[in-house]
């Protein structure tokens, strides 16, 4: 009977209250999707940093004949064969390196060629002007100044060149993102948190002759509380399983079909549907316990039932 009663007091609740509650379910969705849209980005950076931290190579560009100029770092011209065979056997004693590729100036003026064959300077462009190189992978991308420190300002080194540089303004970008979607999220989730507490609110102003009978008859304020609480809680319900469709309506779409970039982009390694599964139970939680908490809070703070 108790149950009863309660379950018709939540439906009473959210048809006086129609407009008001279709508001939080729209806010507490949006915010939740902003959130676990957060979550899988920052999934999606790690991802991307494992993977290509783990196939990006530390360079190491010798010495040419035209860089034989003052102020240069190279001011004796060309490196020499004893020069590469002793940065050779240097590099393959160091603990952290794990295997190390010779690039000559030919080798790297037909990769040259290929990558930028339509470009104008690739027609005068000649093989004795392209730098031969070392091209070292880490057991350990991290410990790549271990690398620099050894070999930068030696005697016939051009330059050492971490290719993570080249990745990281891409990262750098991604976790701007992240950040401005937690910043909107969390302006989202004071919205909803603000219409929640007005929801209930006026809920409660709208049946306080029904409030005002029971607490004559002895009902405890829990028991007059519970109607108001779980009108929160299932608004936030609501919102949070929208929030999961949007998660998953957005990782199909974008990835998968439709926009499809994981055919368009074939060198990033995408989240899987694993990372969005494990996303959507926190996203329910927190659609249904938030709400929660803030009809509880606001019942006892602003209101006397």
């Amino acid at each position: 009977m108790r149950a009863q009663f309660v379950l018709s007091e939540i439906g009473v609740g959210l048809r006086r209250n129609l407009t008001m509650t279709f508001a939080v379910v729209i806010s507490v969705a949006l915010s939740l999707a902003l959130f676990g849209g957060a979550l899988l980005m920052r999934e999606q950076v790690s991802t991307m940093k494992d993977y290509w931290y783990d196939k990006v190579n530390v360079s190491i560009y010798l010495c040419t004949k035209g860089d034989a100029t003052e102020g240069t770092k190279c001011p004796k011209g060309a490196v020499t064969a004893q020069q590469k065979k002793q940065i050779e056997a240097d590099l393959r004693k160091m603990d952290v390196v794990e295997t190390v590729y010779y690039e000559s100036a030919d080798e790297a003026f037909k990769h040259y060629k290929e990558k930028y064959s339509d470009t104008a300077i690739a027609s005068v462009i000649t093989p004795d002007q392209m730098p031969e190189s070392f091209r070292v992978k880490l057991k350990d991308p991290e410990k790549y100044k271990v690398v620099a420190t050894a070999f930068a300002g030696r005697e016939g080194v051009q330059s050492v060149q971490d290719q993570r540089e080249i990745l990281q303004n891409l990262f750098d970008l991604m976790n701007g993102m992240n950040i401005a979607a937690v910043g909107v999220m969390g302006l989202m989730l004071v919205i909803a948190l603000m219409l929640i507490v007005n929801t209930v609110r006026v809920s409660a102003f709208s049946r306080r002759r029904e409030t005002g009978i029971m607490r004559l008859v002895g009902a405890s304020s829990f028991y007059i509380q519970m109607p108001f609480i779980m009108e929160a809680a299932f608004a936030g319900l609501l919102g949070g399983a929208f929030a999961c469709v949007l998660l998953v309506v957005g990782r199909y779409f974008l990835i998968d079909h439709g926009i499809a970039l994981a055919d368009k982009m074939q060198l990033v390694n995408f989240i899987g549907w694993d990372a969005v599964f494990s996303v959507l139970p926190l996203v329910i939680a927190i659609g249904l316990l938030m709400p929660a908490i803030a009809a509880f809070i606001a019942l006892r703070k602003y209101l006397k039932v």
